[in-house]
């Protein structure tokens, strides 16, 4: 088997490497790969050109300031390319606010005078992409029947929950709230995660960026269920981010939260990476929408309860 050194510049990517059984060859990661845990112990090679310390307004303003004058939000550490001289770099094109962007990547590549990397920039969109770019890994690796033998046992388990939810009338639905000031409702993977869920999505679309969305449009949907999930927080910081919702004047009279429907759920170790775990994503989804018919284990990890964080 060929040896590779690999560098993930994007945390799903790191993920699927690791599915592919390869994390032993990863030599770099970005800022922002944690999963599996033992990746922490390599070198980053990226970090962040905002404060993502600051709130969830003033992100955003950050980062369209930032793309005003560059095409990312993060920086490639081309000194620590060239030391580890990788064979391989994984990056991606789908959103250059999400990730590392193909073009910060190319800049630091050209630099590097001896490894030659080849370059691999995955483009998830859809499921259907996060299966090609999976596809995609595996061939860079050498690794084409693992990566098929991967993609058919990650469909063989959302099969699996479509069926049973396909079983149960009732399809709640739901607001997949991704950003919370201003507010954006996720797109891309997400509504189909919601369909096999057996929810009725709101708002996003398959395989388009996630949209912004006015108050009045949420007020005239009036969700059944909200889950929120912002690109990048865990559950303590979408916690700490909940203030303009909850002082907003529209909030309470969504039928959501009346019913005690609002979900807290770990937004950055699920729903925004595109690769393996987007079968987790879709159990947690399946435990909101359908309680009485799915227990995975997620509850109070993956997902809590608006009234269980304390903040009501």
């Amino acid at each position: 088997m060929t040896e590779h050194r690999i560098i993930s510049l994007i945390a799903s990517a790191t993920e699927i490497v690791h599915a592919l059984g390869f994390e032993n060859q990863l030599v770099g990661r970005s800022h922002e790969c944690d999963y599996p845990l033992s990746v922490l112990e390599l070198p980053a090679c990226s970090e962040a050109k905002l404060d993502a310390s600051v709130s969830s307004l003033e992100i955003d303003q950050q980062v369209k300031d930032i793309l005003q004058s560059a095409v990312s939000v993060y920086r490639v550490f081309s000194d620590e390319l060239e030391r580890l001289k990788p064979t391989v770099i994984i990056t991606q094109t789908q959103c250059e606010v999400c990730a590392v962007s193909l073009k910060d990547v190319e800049k630091a590549v050209w630099s590097l005078t001896s490894s030659h990397p080849d370059l691999v920039a995955l483009e998830p969109m859809c499921l259907s992409d996060i299966w090609g770019d999976i596809r995609r890994v595996a061939k860079a690796l050498q690794a084409d029947e693992t990566g098929e033998q991967l993609i058919s046992n990650l469909q063989k388990q959302l099969e699996e929950m479509r069926d049973r939810t396909q079983e149960i009338s009732n399809r709640p639905s739901l607001f997949c709230m991704e950003w919370i000031e201003p507010v954006m409702s996720a797109g891309n993977w997400v509504p189909e995660l919601v369909e096999i869920a057996g929810g009725n999505n709101l708002f996003g679309v398959i395989g388009k960026h996630s949209p912004w969305i006015e108050w009045d449009e949420i007020l005239e949907a009036d969700p059944d269920v909200i889950a929120i999930m912002p690109c990048g927080f865990d559950i303590n910081r979408t916690i700490s981010e909940m203030q303009p919702l909850l002082e907003n004047r529209d909030w309470k009279k969504l039928s959501a939260v009346q019913n005690n429907q609002v979900y807290l759920t770990d937004g950055n170790q699920f729903f925004n990476r595109p690769g393996p775990r987007v079968v987790e994503s879709t159990e947690i989804l399946c435990e909101i929408l359908h309680p009485d018919h799915f227990d995975f284990g997620h509850a109070g990890t993956g997902w809590i309860n608006l009234s269980d964080s304390g903040l009501e």
